[in-house]
């Protein structure tokens, strides 16, 4: 079998789940048509809504912006190429992901990545030095050291063992190594992890700081340097570094295309029943506030402008931040514990710029060198990452100028679009001095800074040393039998909640927990030849640290 992300540190296969015949469980009578509140239109909130219209009840959508979230496609001239404002690439192993996308009928090819076939030649750029190749081969020897010291690096903590579990998904063996792993470097950085390592300190400090500027498989890693190793582990583990796609037109065509998809036949709602008729047409607006109903039993939502509507459950996919920040929430529907995990959640700051080009001239070859005029880009400048999307030789083409994290991104953040593109394009003439990219520049550019965004306030968790039982807290609370009544019935989701943050598939793995949550909340029962995850839960529950 070839690697998913089943686990690791709840390895149930949320794929097989979704595919089998006897769908997710079936609601009493009585339950169907009961509201159900879902706070965000992004992949999380889609995804739970769908399945839970599907299931008989009446998803209330929630959203103060367009429907995707951080599935953000930009098409410049409204219908032209795309720019990935959010995510953008999506790893062969995200497969419950992939079974939406293909549902709906979405195709996908290759992503650009460095060193890859679809890039067609990669440049690195380090120190005032630049390095051009198709292959790792190409490059000098140096960085084939440092990609084997990374392999010999995480095999000394057992990878092959770990990701054969995953593949053959041995759900046992695989709670068995990885629950040994996880007190040991919850703790501990990524960056302890490579300086300690027997691979890496053999070889000298610049390796580390080749390896951090330039990774191998997605790029630089130095901006998850302070970050947990359980959280790079859990990356390289399930190959979300690896054999990467991107979905053709724009990933947000999956959370639009669910929200327009009709019920399967063998849903409670009439055929052809989608989430657009329920909601005639669009979304409710923001959530301001999140309370208790005077019932005690339902939920009060009140949105941006003051409507109150009253839900038998909820479903939060927003960032967990906005639940303390921008909507009101009552303290009392979660623990101090989780709200404690909530607050703590660590999101880090992310920056990109396009601009359209008239053609693909990147694939121009110098006759000079015989190599292609302009590569995809990794530097240690202020571009960090440069992608090349191209769209056919008669076509226009897009750039991502830069995609970067964290301090990087915060170089960017004071500046407008245009002041933006300038300093992209000064970094990259040093690279390519008798490049002239401007020239080939068409309409208008588009850049993000994900932490400036009111809704989102970063791009995704970054969880640190020590984030493991606020990890815990946040990932287990769909299961509330244990919870005092005052406490059950609101659902958290999104890729945030999960411990694979940053990954769509992450995002649907909480979204199918949370309708597990709910379909037991309401009464409802799941096949017995197809437990959810909620049924799992005690045997193959991530391992609890305690407090």
């Amino acid at each position: 079998m070839s690697v998913s992300m089943f686990g690791p540190d709840f390895p149930f296969a949320f794929d097989d789940w979704v595919r089998h015949p006897d769908g997710l469980g079936t609601l009493p009578e009585e339950a169907h048509g009961l509201e159900v509140g879902v706070v965000g239109a992004g992949l999380a909130g889609m995804v739970a809504a769908y399945e839970l219209m599907d299931l008989g009840l009446r998803p209330v959508v929630y959203e103060p912006g367009q429907i995707g979230g951080r599935l953000r496609t930009h098409r410049f001239g409204g219908d032209g190429p795309v720019a990935e404002m959010g995510g953008m690439r999506f790893p062969s192993s995200s497969t419950t992901f992939f079974h939406y996308a293909e549902r709906l009928g979405l195709a996908n090819r290759p992503f650009p990545n460095p060193l890859t076939p679809a890039a067609g030649s990669t440049v690195v750029d380090i120190g005032g030095e630049t390095f051009y190749g198709r292959t790792l081969a190409d490059l000098p020897p140096e960085f084939a050291e440092i990609s084997r010291a990374w392999d010999a690096a995480l095999e000394e903590i057992g990878f092959t063992e770990l990701q054969d579990a995953i593949r053959e998904r041995d759900a046992s063996r695989l709670k068995k190594l990885w629950d040994e792993l996880v007190p040991v470097w919850d703790g501990r950085t990524f960056y302890d992890f490579l300086a300690s390592s027997e691979a890496f300190r053999r070889l000298p400090f610049r390796s580390r700081e080749i390896f951090g500027l330039v990774g191998f498989g997605t790029g630089g890693w130095d901006s998850d340097f302070p970050n947990s190793m359980l959280e790079i582990l859990r990356v390289v583990l399930t190959d979300c570094d690896t054999d990467q796609r991107l979905v053709v037109g724009g990933v947000d065509q999956v959370p639009r295309r669910l929200w327009t998809l009709p019920v399967s036949p063998h849903s409670p709602w009439p055929t052809g029943t989608t989430l657009a008729t329920l909601h005639a047409g669009a979304p409710r607006p923001g959530v301001s506030a999140l309370a208790r109903a005077e019932d005690g039993r339902r939920f009060a939502v009140t949105d941006r402008w003051g409507t109150v509507r009253h839900h038998d459950a909820v479903v939060a996919t927003c960032q967990t931040w906005l639940l303390s920040t921008k909507i009101d929430t009552e303290e009392a529907l979660f623990s101090q514990d989780l709200w404690m995990a909530l607050d703590r959640t660590r999101y880090m700051q992310s920056s990109k710029t396009f601009v359209m080009v008239d053609r693909p001239f990147w694939k121009d070859v110098d006759p000079t060198t015989g190599r292609d005029v302009l590569s995809m880009t990794l530097t240690d400048r202020l571009t960090r990452g440069t992608y090349l999307f191209d769209n056919g030789p008669d076509a226009p083409g897009v750039i991502c100028l830069s995609y970067s994290w964290m301090s990087d991104a915060l170089k960017m953040l004071p500046y407008d679009v245009d002041r933006r593109v300038e300093l992209c394009l000064g970094a990259l003439a040093k690279i390519y001095p008798d490049v002239d990219v401007r020239r080939h520049v068409i309409g208008e550019p588009v850049t993000v800074s994900w932490e400036d965004e009111p809704d989102f306030l970063g791009a995704f968790k970054g969880a640190l040393p020590g984030h493991y039982r606020y990890n815990h807290r946040m990932y287990r609370h769909f299961v509330q039998d244990d919870l005092p009544p005052a406490e059950r019935g609101i659902f958290l989701a999104g890729d945030d909640v999960s411990f694979t943050p940053a990954w769509a598939e992450g995002a649907v793995q909480t979204a199918l927990n949370a309708v597990w949550g709910v379909l037991r909340h309401l009464g409802g029962t799941t096949s017995a030849a197809n437990p959810g995850p909620g049924d799992a839960f005690a045997e193959l529950g991530p391992v609890d640290l305690g407090d």
